[in-house]
C-alpha cells in the first residue's frame, strides 16, 4: 500500500479556515478545531441574516410610516390604500425616508391619500 502524504492539502485547508476566523475571540482564532466550528456557525448566521435583514428593514419602514401617518390622523393601512387608489407608486423605503427627513412632503402625501381616487 502506498504512503499517503497529506500535509500540504491539510495545511492549506487549515490556513483557509484560520484566515476566516480572524477577529474571533480566544482559541477560536488560533486552534483549528474551535476555529472551524466557529467559522461554520458564522457562515450559517451570515447566510440566514442576509435574508432576515430584508424582513427587518421592511418592518422598520412600515413602523416609521405608521407612526408618521398616525401623527397626521390616518392609520397605516388607510394611508397605503389611499395612495394606491390615488395612483401613487412610492415604495415603503422612500415613504419612510420622507416621513423621517421631509415631513412637509409626507403631509402632502397624506392629503393625496385622503382625497381618494384620481378623477
Amino acid at each position: 500500500m502506498p504512503r499517503v502524504k497529506r500535509s500540504v492539502p491539510s495545511r492549506r485547508r487549515h490556513k483557509k479556515i484560520l484566515k476566516l476566523a480572524k477577529g474571533f475571540r480566544m482559541t477560536h482564532r488560533t486552534l483549528f478545531r474551535p476555529a472551524n466550528e466557529a467559522v461554520l456557525h458564522a457562515l450559517e448566521y451570515a447566510y440566514r441574516d442576509r435574508r432576515a435583514r430584508k424582513r427587518d428593514m421592511r418592518k422598520l419602514w412600515i413602523a416609521r410610516i405608521n407612526a408618521a401617518s398616525r401623527s397626521q390622523g390616518m392609520p397605516y393601512n388607510q394611508f397605503m390604500h389611499g395612495l394606491k387608489l390615488a395612483g401613487v407608486n412610492i415604495n415603503r423605503k422612500m415613504l419612510a425616508d420622507l416621513a423621517v427627513r421631509d415631513s412637509q412632503s409626507f403631509t402632502e402625501l397624506i392629503e393625496v391619500a385622503r382625497s381618494g381616487p384620481k378623477a
